[in-house]
């Protein structure tokens, strides 16, 4: 009697449990455009303020050595497919569709999926998205890529207007009457409303952003919205960008907050590459920074990376092992329990935003080719947070000397660089030959980043 009164009460308590276990988590994915890690007030800046990405950063998890890859569709394709780019990226402002994604992956786990923002990645074909994975978007760019654009409908042509009076695309048809409306507000609006509809069940949200991106120009917050006034330079209105950007972000958390999906979502922030190179920033110990969007140094490729999870990560969590855009996929893969398709070169941080870092991988490998490997050779690293070596073997301390200008010789560098150098020629030997520029010593040759 007492046996069958213990396993009762064992049942019942284990009861919230399953029941809580059953409950799929939902995943929001936002992306910035063209920010670097000097453009948050939450990673030191003075100059820019993001309190709303800094709440969710106190509140949850900032990783402070986060990758991305140097310029936008390179970013793009991996963090979509959690593949390094010179196994699946092709070229410039494409995706190979066929390729898995988070989308597709959490798709077939029964999960709703949207995307909204910029899109860029299958021109001339509105039904890319789809092919990608999401069930529904709100799109801006499907501009055609071929010089001839003779046999392209017109409605391609051009890219239009990402900010104030838009050209944007929602479900295959051209939103109307955009004019004097502010593209971000209208993307992120959709976002709200399909979180709205979906609250009842599990889904996925990508949100890579249309902020912060040239042209600089005022936003709706801007004392210029109505009429740019031209004695306000471009950093300010870039300044304006930002904080626009985290204010956005901000409604996403509110409508969250509303509908009590806070401790059921998982909600990742960051940017696709360094900040564009005619912003300068002032930043707390090293000056004034210049963007280095499109560059393999860290002004090019090291980002914000913030993770929230109410309930799941606790508020102030530093993760200082690096991560890059190939860890998304795993990561999300994890946390929906779906099933993570074969060939993913990231590995899941989940742990990580748990406060254990016994399994943590310590590293990460960049290739990167603006063009694709068909115009230009893939550039390689692999790096610690310390530690950066380039498969040429060049071999640079980065913390003292970020800019990357006095390789590392001689003694100093003999134990990471033997370290660093058995990872890249484990991941290199899976790079077809063609793919990266080898010198006639048969050693892979960096080459200079392609602008």
């Amino acid at each position: 009697m007492r046996r069958s009164l213990f396993l009762l009460s064992v049942l019942f308590a284990a009861a919230p449990l399953a029941a809580h276990a059953d409950k799929k988590t939902n995943v929001i994915v936002i992306m910035a455009d063209d920010i670097g890690f000097e453009c948050y007030s939450g990673y030191g800046s003075k100059f820019y303020s993001t309190p709303n990405i800094d709440k969710l950063a106190a509140t949850g998890a900032k990783f402070t050595q986060a990758y991305s890859q140097p310029i936008c569709t390179p970013s793009r394709v991996k963090i979509m497919t959690g593949r390094y780019n010179f196994r699946n990226y092709t070229q410039f402002g494409s995706l190979d569709l066929s390729q898995p994604t988070f989308a597709k992956m959490v798709k077939a786990n029964g999960y709703a999926t949207c995307i909204a923002g910029k899109w860029q990645l299958s021109p001339e074909n509105l039904k890319g998205p789809y092919q990608a994975g999401f069930d529904e978007y709100c799109l801006w760019h499907f501009q055609a890529i071929r010089k001839d654009k003779s046999a392209v409908p017109k409605i391609f042509h051009h890219k239009g207007s990402r900010f104030k009076s838009p050209r944007i695309f929602r479900n295959g048809k051209l939103i109307p009457e955009t004019e004097g409306k502010y593209g971000p507000d209208i993307v992120t609006d959709h976002i709200l409303d399909f979180i709205k509809r979906k609250k009842d069940s599990p889904f996925l949200v990508y949100y890579p952003m249309i902020l912060v991106h040239n042209p600089f120009v005022p936003t709706p917050d801007s004392p210029d919205w109505e009429k740019t006034d031209r004695k306000r330079g471009g950093r300010e209105h870039f300044r304006d960008m930002v904080a626009y950007m985290d204010k956005t972000i901000g409604r996403i958390v509110a409508g969250l907050d509303k509908l009590g999906l806070r401790e059921k979502t998982l909600l990742i922030v960051t940017g696709d590459n360094g900040t564009n190179k005619s912003i300068t920033s002032p930043f707390p110990g090293r000056g004034e920074i210049q963007g280095g969007k499109g560059s393999m140094t860290d002004a090019g490729n090291r980002v914000a990376f913030v993770a929230n999870w109410p309930g799941q990560i606790r508020p102030g969590t530093i993760v200082n092992s690096p991560v890059d855009f190939g860890d998304v996929l795993p990561t999300v893969g994890e946390v929906t329990g779906s099933r993570i398709p074969s060939g993913s070169d990231g590995q899941s941080f989940l742990p990580l935003l748990r406060g254990d870092t016994v399994g943590a991988r310590g590293w990460i490998f960049m290739s990167y080719s603006r063009g694709g490997p068909k115009s230009a050779p893939f550039q390689c690293f692999v790096r610690d947070a310390r530690w950066k070596l380039y498969a040429d073997g060049s071999l640079y301390d980065v913390p003292n000397d970020w800019l990357e200008q006095s390789p590392v010789t001689g003694a100093k560098g003999k134990q990471p660089r033997k370290r660093l150098q058995s990872i890249l020629d484990r991941i290199l030997k899976d790079a077809p030959r063609e793919s990266i520029q080898f010198g006639k010593s048969g050693k892979a040759k960096k080459s200079k980043t392609r602008k």
